[in-house]
């Protein structure tokens, strides 16, 4: 049995490469030269020596080809990718283009009366807006002025209150304008203004044939803010405005009436002082409203309250007060009240 002494051979005979080759040259009739030499020619290099992959086999370079395939395809799927990218950009520029000026060019529908109305009643059902006279008096309110006067002091040191009306700040340095008879006979005059700040005041000028007074504050409060005044000019009869005061000494009060005409003539009830070119106006006016503002819806004063027309001896409103007109009164303060 030859074959079993093929497989107990030494470990020496192991490490032959080729020594199967051997055995079937040996199996198929001797061991002659030529499987010899066929059996050297495959024979693997010596020890230590390595075998050139890229001289030899020609795998790698058959297997190379696929793989620079694989990256022209996808460098031509990218340029194709980029391409309709920039084409699908380009289309929707140009559609965002298109409707951009379809939207520009397309006609504007002409709203009808009934539906501006409905707008508008919509909007003032939804909205609640202040009302003009509140605008006028917020844009008067900070040039206000409580006015009061004091008499000669009793025994006690104590002064009595002699009045109390009302004055408007029309110069920012604290120059207010009042009634000549809010301040006449009196010791001291004392000023409250918006803030509760209190000042005393110097009557600097006087003006009797219109009832006017003008007043320089001691000390002022930081945000003093001297009224807006506008010409009579333009005034008719009918135009809505705003009496401004303390009337008992409550305020300052707001009323509202309207223009109920203009140069109009004032007596007083003892038939000393005649004052003319007044404006009539149905404000509700009450003792201490004297030397106020009278102000229209834009918030500016075109008189100072100065007197009511009362046929009985209560002294209250009844309807019928008058004012000076700015202009009269600017000019008692040396002032150009436009």
């Amino acid at each position: 049995m030859n074959k079993v002494g093929l497989y107990s051979r030494s470990p020496k005979s192991r490490r032959q490469p080729d020594r199967d080759g051997e055995l079937a040259a040996e199996l198929e009739g001797g061991t002659g030269s030529p499987a010899k030499e066929r059996t050297q020619r495959i024979e693997p290099p010596a020890s230590g020596a390595t075998r050139s992959t890229h001289e030899d086999d020609p795998l790698p370079a058959a297997s190379s080809r696929p793989a620079a395939a694989r990256s022209r395809l996808r460098a031509a799927c990218a340029r194709h990718e980029r391409m309709l990218l920039f084409l699908g950009c380009v289309l929707f520029s140009l559609a965002a283009f298109a409707a951009w000026q379809h939207w520009m060019t397309a006609p504007v529908r002409q709203l009808t009366q009934k539906e501006i109305d409905r707008a508008v009643l919509h909007a003032l059902d939804k909205n609640v807006l202040p009302a003009q006279e509140a605008k006028a008096f917020e844009a008067i309110r900070r040039s206000v002025v409580r006015v009061r006067q004091f008499g000669n002091k009793a025994g006690n040191g104590d002064e009595p209150l002699t009045g109390i009306g009302t004055g408007v700040v029309i110069v920012e340095q604290g120059t207010i304008l009042t009634n000549l008879h809010v301040v006449a006979g009196a010791q001291r005059v004392q000023v409250i203004f918006h803030d509760g700040s209190v000042s005393d005041a110097t009557v600097i000028s006087r003006q009797p044939e219109n009832d006017l007074a003008v007043l320089q504050a001691r000390s002022l409060p930081d945000d003093l803010a001297p009224a807006t005044l506008r010409s009579t000019g333009d005034l008719v009869p009918g135009d809505r405005v705003i009496a401004v005061g303390f009337p008992f000494g409550i305020g300052p009060s707001v009323s509202s009436g309207v223009i109920s005409g203009l140069r109009r003539q004032y007596s007083s009830p003892d038939g000393e002082k005649v004052l003319s070119n007044l404006i009539q106006f149905d404000a509700a006016a009450n003792p201490g409203n004297s030397g106020g503002p009278l102000v229209t819806m834009d918030g500016a004063v075109v008189g100072i309250v100065t007197a009511i027309l009362n046929p009985v001896d209560q002294g209250v409103f009844i309807g019928i007060a008058f004012a000076v007109p700015i202009e009269n009164a600017a000019a008692a303060a040396g002032e150009s009240p436009f």
